[in-house]
């Protein structure tokens, strides 16, 4: 595998799992409800992408840092999570 391959791999990982961490932030400190009730709710009243869109502000955070470390292969990653978000919430836009 090519270190360039490697590295936007690693950022489309690290973009991910942000994604992940920051939605799990947003229901911990801004919820009622757990987890689990909390995206069911979501999925029923139609803000799951609200909800994602929420958590996707951690990629912005990440993506700065890498640009700062100058590792802009890891930074396309992180832009490549994003869009990969932003495709889930216009699919659950639709749905």
């Amino acid at each position: 595998m090519k270190p360039h391959v490697k590295e936007i791999l690693i950022g489309l990982i690290i973009g991910l799992l942000a994604n992940v961490a920051g939605t799990y932030l947003y229901i911990f400190f801004f919820s009622d409800l757990d987890i689990e009730d909390t995206i069911k709710a979501a999925l029923a009243n139609d803000f799951l992408g609200s909800l994602i869109a929420l958590g996707a502000i951690l990629n912005l955070i990440v993506f700065f840092i890498y640009l700062k470390k100058n590792q802009v292969y890891r930074a396309r990653g992180v832009v490549m999570a994003t869009v990969i978000a932003a495709l889930v919430i216009l699919y659950t836009k639709f749905l």
